[in-house]
């Protein structure tokens, strides 16, 4: 019997936040790498958004369970689950946010955090 080996960096914690966004159509994923910016709060935020509630709340579910099956890791603190506007997943060194599209650009951590590395990846749109 093989054993997974299961893995819980924060490299790990994103690529399975990524696929998992990607398995319920989440629409402009990407990462900001905030490893280099002195005083950052964490080392990858991972932003995507969907057009409605229902889709925001598919996409935090599946997150949550793919990052505990494929990394043994629960989530340290999550917020905004009550509207499904912007959920915040906190696992310490990686934090996701799945926002409602306008939501998104009205917050917009990418020009925020525009001093971070931004990767994007193929998603819905």
């Amino acid at each position: 019997m093989v054993k997974k080996v299961v893995r819980d960096d924060a490299e790990s914690i994103l690529e399975n936040v990524v696929e998992a966004m990607q398995e319920k159509k989440a629409r402009q994923i990407i990462s900001l790498n905030l490893s280099e910016i002195p005083n950052a709060v964490t080392k990858y935020f991972v932003i995507c958004h969907a057009p409605s509630k229902i889709q925001v709340d598919a996409i935090y579910d599946n997150v949550v369970e793919i990052v505990q099956k494929q990394c043994g890791t629960k989530p340290y603190n999550r917020e905004g689950i009550e509207n499904s506007e912007w959920i915040l997943i906190d696992y310490i060194d990686t934090v996701v946010h799945v926002f409602l599209e306008d939501i998104r650009a009205f917050y917009d951590l990418e020009g925020l955090w525009a001093d971070a590395k931004l990767k994007e990846y193929k998603s819905d749109e």
